[in-house]
């Protein structure tokens, strides 16, 4: 059943009541730049249905979306919303990552939480806490709403076989977040370019391999034209979350109802995106093997736990940062009770 932004709206309206007779609310134009172009699915299309519904159920709040480099470039987001250069913006907090360490750990993990467990972390443990946490005591002028959430990436795109954990040494490959950390771990020469720039990246010979997102998104951008072995599974990004990010002075002057209005949009979104996500990748993997001569392989189990090694490795050093090992240690300790309903209550993929 597809979600559409009139049942969203629907639901939300009735939780939050009717915000648009609400004469004492003054207009707020969210302006939002974002990371990601609005056509690639669970990391751009989330924002237009975000704008879509939350518009709908409130007559004072209009937002203005920006596409990457229009107004602001994807990694100057998080500064440009503090700074109030625009009051708000779409992201993933993994890019800011050199700024804030533990940033990373609230947009997806190594072998980390797939997306029911890591929802449930967020919403109902510490994490939308220690999220908005992390901001303050880093000293940015944000409020921090998770407000989308995406499907299992691909381990990457390559031009030539990874047939065990030593081909990833001296291998030049685009990685965000955490999952960097591993492979430099392998020796693998690690770098950060925006999707904008991966295509011509690996035209050019820049990077030998990439990663991105999703089938669906990463097609879009054309990887397998160049890059013909996609492998599997997705070990650095079992689920990722997206961040909406709102200059706090902004967010203080909402009135409650408007916040109410976003916030509780955000959440909605989170169900439509996962939604979203989940339904398009199988016909996107049949056609990139069928029509594209795209070569789907598995990572294997040599080289998956030479990747869980590295993790616990590059963990020794990550944890010597204190915010760091204080959402860490978090995080864990919920996985560790998720662990014992996870172990039990679902039946084996394979």
């Amino acid at each position: 059943m597809k979600i559409t932004n009139l049942a969203m709206a629907s639901v939300i309206t009735l939780s939050i009541g009717a915000t648009s007779g609400l004469a004492e609310d003054k207009k707020v134009l969210l302006k939002v730049p974002t990371a990601y172009t609005t056509n690639l699915v669970g990391l751009g299309t989330p924002l237009v249905s975000f704008k879509k519904t939350v518009e709908s159920i409130s007559s004072t709040i209009k937002v203005k979306i920006y596409e990457p480099n229009k107004l602001i470039a994807p990694f100057e987001i998080l500064d440009a919303v503090s700074d109030g250069k625009v009051n708000a913006g779409w992201a993933y907090a993994g890019y800011w990552k050199g700024k804030i360490p533990s940033a990373a750990i609230f947009s997806a993990v190594p072998f980390g939480p797939e997306a029911p467990e890591f929802i449930a972390w967020m919403y109902k443990g510490n994490g939308l806490k220690l999220y908005q946490k992390m901001y303050d005591t880093a000293k940015y002028n944000v409020h921090v709403l998770p407000c989308s959430i995406s499907s299992p990436e691909t381990a990457g795109w390559f031009t030539k076989e990874i047939n065990g954990p030593e081909d990833f040494k001296g291998l030049k490959m685009r990685f965000a977040g955490l999952g960097g950390d591993v492979l430099t771990k392998l020796g693998t020469s690690v770098s950060l370019l925006p999707g904008g720039e991966l295509f011509s990246g690996l035209e050019k010979g820049v990077i030998d391999a990439t990663e991105f997102s999703m089938p669906a998104v990463d097609q879009k951008l054309g990887f397998s034209k160049i890059a013909k072995y996609n492998y599997f599974p997705g070990w650095h990004q079992q689920a990722t979350f997206f961040e909406l990010l709102i200059n706090k002075d902004t967010w203080n002057s909402m009135s409650v109802q408007q916040q109410s209005a976003v916030s509780t949009t955000c959440e909605a979104n989170i169900t439509d995106s996962l939604a979203e996500s989940e339904a398009i990748q199988g016909a996107v993997i049949k056609k990139n093997i069928k029509e594209r001569g795209v070569i789907v392989k598995k990572l294997s189990p040599e080289t998956l736990e030479a990747l869980r090694g590295a993790w616990k490795e590059a963990l020794v050093d990550l944890r010597k940062d204190p915010e760091f090992d204080a959402v860490w240690k978090d995080l864990s300790e919920f996985r560790a009770n998720y662990k014992y309903w996870n172990d039990l209550a679902f039946l084996p993929r394979n």
